[in-house]
């Protein structure tokens, strides 16, 4: 039995001095006064990772997404969705077959973040906001959609609501236990709300890749703002304006926001600079920040709680992905934790219970 004591991020995204106690599983919470200033946090839970370093899923082998898993947890990160853009519909069904061995043969391990399945951003997109996605998007119907539709390690789909037949792959989507994110999009209001209603449950990447707000015109983003689905922020101070971040939490709150990294491999001419990963020319390519890094900032600069900022991280990507097992501090849970300082630097990881080295 492991005990941790310090201001524990609870599920409303409140803090309380406590205690935790947990094997593999939480034990207890206590309350405590005064019991360090230590930050114990729920794992964070990355739904977009491209990749980092030098590994890229695109193209990996099981093991190296297992790599890539073990990379990510000693940064903070406790379970991710592997990513993977829009590719010939051959290339995606070759990494998913990759992702689908790598969670089997990862299963029971402690040493790196959990793979929760694939997020596939593509290839129902709109070609006219597809960012560095390659030229291959299709419609989302027919064989290309019933392809998609049996890949084995998919569990989150990003798509444009405005493409023809959106809305039934929406349902078609749903019915098959996939969550549908909306993302890479020209949509407007009307489109987006319809999508919503169909069953889709998020929104990809918040500003970015979409057509921007309008006041006479607000599109998707502004959906995003008022909808009941969950808005995905990447919070690098990048991609997206600290003003604006500020803005999607006075709108939605801890219990409507997610951060995702978006995270980026770098090399194959996508380099870090000006704080992001880019193209040569400049052009945003993803994000080089760990999920710790990015609940960091919306502490520090957007002025959200610690609490809140667990929330986004941890709670809510496990609720949208039907995960009762984890994302909260409360017995019965998976303990999956993560320590922070007051500076909210990593101090401690623990997957399963088990310390990470």
């Amino acid at each position: 039995m492991t005990r941790l004591a310090g201001l524990i991020a609870l599920p409303d995204g409140s803090t309380r001095s406590g205690r935790v106690s947990f094997s593999e599983t939480v034990e207890s919470v206590e309350a405590i006064a005064g019991a360090s200033t230590d930050q114990i946090l729920p794992g964070p839970i990355d739904l977009q990772v491209n990749g980092a370093g030098k590994l890229s899923v695109a193209g990996a082998s099981a093991g190296e997404i297992i790599k890539l898993a073990r990379l990510l947890a000693r940064e903070g990160t406790t379970a991710f969705l592997p990513t993977v853009i829009t590719a010939p519909l051959e290339q995606i069904e070759a990494a998913d077959r990759a992702i689908a061995v790598a969670r089997a043969q990862q299963a029971g391990a402690a040493d790196g973040a959990s793979i929760l399945g694939m997020h596939l951003e593509g290839p129902f997109i709109s070609p006219a906001r597809r960012g560095i996605h390659p030229p291959c998007t299709l419609e989302p119907s027919g064989a290309a959609l019933e392809r998609v539709m049996q890949l084995a390690a998919l569990r989150l789909i990003t798509l444009a609501p405005e493409l023809k037949g959106a809305s039934a792959a929406i349902s078609a989507l749903v019915r098959r236990g996939i969550v549908v994110s909306l993302g890479h999009s020209e949509a407007t209001l009307e489109q987006a709300d319809q999508a919503i209603a169909a069953g889709a449950r998020m929104g990809t990447h918040l500003f970015n890749a979409m057509r921007p707000m309008h006041h006479r015109d607000p599109g998707i983003a502004a959906a995003m703002l008022s909808a009941p689905a969950y808005a995905a922020v990447i919070p690098d101070g990048v991609h997206v304006h600290l003003a604006m971040l500020r803005l999607a939490v006075k709108a939605r709150g801890a219990a409507g926001i997610i951060l995702t990294t978006d995270r980026a491999p770098l090399g194959g001419g996508i380099e870090a600079k000006d704080g992001a990963a880019r193209l040569a020319n400049g052009t945003l390519a993803g994000s080089i920040i760990s999920m710790v890094d990015g609940l960091r900032l919306m502490v520090e600069r957007v002025g959200v709680s610690v609490g809140e900022a667990a929330r986004m991280a941890a709670t809510n990507p496990a609720a949208l992905l039907g995960l009762a097992d984890r994302g909260e501090i409360e017995p019965g849970r998976r303990a999956d934790l993560i320590v922070l300082d007051r500076e909210l630097r990593l101090k401690a990881v623990f997957i399963g219970g088990r310390e990470l080295d």
